[in-house]
């Protein structure tokens, strides 16, 4: 009866939609969870956020994106993290409920959005994240050297991750504002025959010498385009309980490193600021 009486309140919840700077936003209530929302821009989903439950990941690349801000220090331990890229600030929602008293500093250039996200689905009064609505390198740029143990990457314009931010020298901004030991993780996404997520393993190489990559074994394949997780760092990576966790996700992933990861990337050359081009254009077909 309980559980009945949630969902006819979640059904009876509007639609938010409004005009921000990234173009058509929309929140769209989720009928199984009370307090839940999925973030749309022009169709396409960004985000999903349970208010009641702000540890709870829906979408796939996000859940791997959990699993490594819980293997980015030992339990419980605060951190501090630079997320590049709002959205709905599921991933700095997570990290406050899953370590109490973590520091946290969000970059997300859409200002509308941002004021829309804080109105409808806002952040936890007692959390401790900063929001700056400046270009995400620009903010990475405000980060005092060796401040982050985690700095994630999920930034999308257009549906398309800008050049300026898949560069080596964008990576070496990252590695400046990651402490000793600490983590850098991007959302990529990329089709066939998988270019772009190629040279992007290449690039991070340039730059950490160590590397994995998690994605969902028919985006490694090349069969389809999707999202892929890239995780780097100076020091050695869980690569075991990482592969772990992944595997036992609802839409279980594969993690690709070492030798097997070098030869997927296949030769491929380094981004530079000088040869930078944005993420491809995902066919329709994917938000359909």
């Amino acid at each position: 009866m309980a559980r009945n009486k949630q969902r006819d309140r979640a059904a009876s919840a509007a639609a938010v939609a409004e005009t921000v700077d990234g173009g058509l936003a929309e929140l769209i209530p989720d009928r199984e969870r009370p307090r839940a929302w999925t973030l749309l821009i022009d169709g396409a989903p960004q985000s999903h956020v349970d208010l009641d439950d702000p540890a709870f990941l829906s979408f796939e690349y996000q859940r791997r994106l959990g699993h490594i801000a819980d293997l980015a220090a030992a339990p419980n331990r605060p951190l501090q993290v630079v997320h590049l890229g709002g959205g709905a600030f599921t991933l700095a929602r997570y990290v406050a409920a899953t370590r109490p008293r973590s520091t946290q500093q969000v970059v997300e250039i859409d200002g509308r959005l941002v004021e829309l996200v804080r109105r409808e689905i806002p952040l936890d009064a007692g959390a401790r994240i900063r929001v700056r609505s400046i270009d995400a390198r620009a903010g990475l740029a405000k980060v005092q050297d060796g401040w982050a143990d985690l700095v994630i990457a999920d930034v999308f314009s257009g549906a398309r991750t800008p050049a300026h931010l898949t560069s080596t020298e964008f990576l070496g901004e990252v590695r400046r504002v990651l402490r000793p030991g600490g983590f850098y993780a991007a959302n990529l996404a990329d089709g066939p025959p998988l270019t772009h997520l190629r040279g992007q393993i290449a690039t991070a190489a340039a730059v950490f010498p160590e590397l994995a990559l998690t994605a969902d074994p028919t985006v490694l394949r090349g069969r389809r385009f999707g999202n892929a997780v890239l995780l780097a760092s100076d020091r050695e990576l869980p690569v075991a309980e990482l592969t772990r966790r992944v595997a036992t996700d609802p839409h279980p992933g594969r993690v690709e490193h070492g030798r097997e990861l070098a030869d997927f990337a296949g030769g491929a050359a380094p981004v530079t600021d000088a040869s930078a081009k944005p993420s491809p254009v995902p066919p329709a077909s994917v938000f359909r």
